[in-house]
């Protein structure tokens, strides 16, 4: 028999939170201030989780979905709440995680960063499955909370001309001699071309390499083979591509490799650049550094303002693209980089750096309590200002706890970016100053 509940929030994943007999109960697909039947499918003995079988009372944000795949497809989680509704859930999950996890509160709330909803990733990892029994093959993302891939005809976060090659690559996979080697299709865009690079865990025969071409020509997307790591990504024999992207508003153009990262949505990017240079109210006397820098996306528009930008990432194929960026913007004069793993650091290690009284930290999900560890006091005057973009505001909030209750610093603001719509990833920007 279904069991009827009140939804009173949703979680950092999407889901809807009720109580039942004094039990949480995290349910799929519901929403806030919604009445559902639910149907329990797991059960703890802290906690329990249920799927919404039908909805009593919807919540006046609830729309219907676009995507005819959503429910089944892991890609998406909210295309059933309203995309204002979306930002406002994102904002919560935000605040909550500063207030419980980090035992601080930010002074401002910033005004979100939003953009397009639909056809915003201009990057993908896309999966390849073989499926002997059916004789097909399936191209898409995996499904919800499995290992499967969902049968995709369509995807609406892509844009809707790498949307329309899904059906196409399941035809080409299934023509080719190893279709079932062939395991993920990494897609990047780049100066408005799809490049599509496909890993592959055998040589690829003459006929496959032959059958990309064909498709390539087709289509107007260009391939990469990766027959290992992503270090081992290399167009098709015989072929060289440049790719890149730009920041319009710095007149700053980036090369990159379509392996190496860049941020999937290039429209909330630009703004969290614009929104990251404001915060940090750069001056011609300012030294800045840039940790977690990558291949420089925030490194240059700092150093177009700032007397100097000291760019530091993990991974020396990183920092070589930064430098080569640097230099093809006329930014080597103000800029330095170097290599250097910010999860093992010292707490004396900022001490070693060149003088700085600026910092830009761009973590991924892990965050950066060794750097933030490492900070000298605000007491000592030596940082002016910090900002902190985000991926995951648990990280976010960990490392905010230091740099308020340890380090003296104020939290002088912080907000959502929403880089991916649709979804329950929230990205952030905060500011810490003396």
């Amino acid at each position: 028999m279904p069991l009827t509940l009140a939804i009173e929030s949703i979680d950092h994943e999407g889901q809807g939170i009720a109580r039942n007999e004094g039990k949480t109960v995290f349910v799929d697909g519901a929403l806030a201030g919604e009445i559902v039947e639910v149907r329990i499918t797991r059960s703890k003995p802290s906690f329990d989780k249920a799927v919404v079988e039908r909805v009593v009372k919807p919540s006046p944000s609830r729309v219907d979905p676009l995507c005819p795949h959503f429910g089944v497809c892991g890609g998406c989680s909210m295309q059933h709440l309203e995309p204002r509704a979306q930002l406002a859930a994102k904002q919560r999950v935000l605040e909550d995680n500063l207030r419980h996890i980090g035992k601080v509160k930010p002074e401002l709330v910033f005004p979100a960063i939003e953009g397009p909803h639909w056809g915003y990733r201009q990057r993908a990892r896309i999966s390849v499955r073989y499926v002997t029994k059916k004789d097909t093959v399936l191209v898409g993302f995996h499904e919800k909370k499995s290992s499967f891939v969902s049968d995709m005809r369509e995807c609406h976060v892509l844009p809707p001309h790498v949307s329309a090659l899904l059906m196409p690559l399941r035809a080409l996979i299934g023509g080719m001699t190893l279709r079932d080697r062939l395991p993920q299709i990494e897609y990047a865009e780049g100066d408005g071309l799809p490049m599509l690079v496909l890993r592959h865990m055998e040589p690829l025969p003459e006929p496959d390499i032959e059958a990309l071409r064909v498709f390539a020509a087709l289509h107007k997307v260009q391939w990469y083979l990766q027959p290992k790591g992503p270090e081992t990504a290399h167009p098709l024999p015989g072929e060289a591509h440049t790719l890149g992207y730009q920041l319009t508003e710095f007149g700053l153009r980036y090369r990159f490799q379509p392996t190496e990262f860049t941020q999937v949505n290039p429209h909330i990017n630009a703004m969290l650049v614009r929104r990251a240079v404001q915060l940090l109210d750069l001056q011609p006397t300012d030294r800045v550094g840039d940790l977690f820098c990558g291949l420089g996306n925030f490194t240059l528009p700092i150093a177009q303002r700032a007397g100097f930008t000291f760019g530091v990432e993990g991974s020396a194929s990183l920092i070589a693209r930064a430098r080569s960026n640097a230099a093809d913007n006329g930014l080597t004069d103000k800029t330095d980089f170097a290599v250097a793993n910010l999860f093992e650091i010292e707490e004396d290690w900022f001490d070693s750096l060149p003088n700085l009284n600026k910092l830009l930290i761009d973590p991924p999900r892990d965050g950066a309590l060794a750097v933030v560890s490492a900070l000298p006091d605000a007491s000592s005057g030596r940082l002016q200002r910090i900002v902190y973009v985000s991926c995951s505001p648990s990280t976010l909030a960990r490392d905010a706890a230091i740099l308020v209750n340890v380090k003296g610093y104020r939290l002088r603001g912080a907000g959502v970016a929403n880089m991916f719509p649709h979804t329950a990833h929230v990205e952030s920007i905060a500011l810490f100053s003396e």
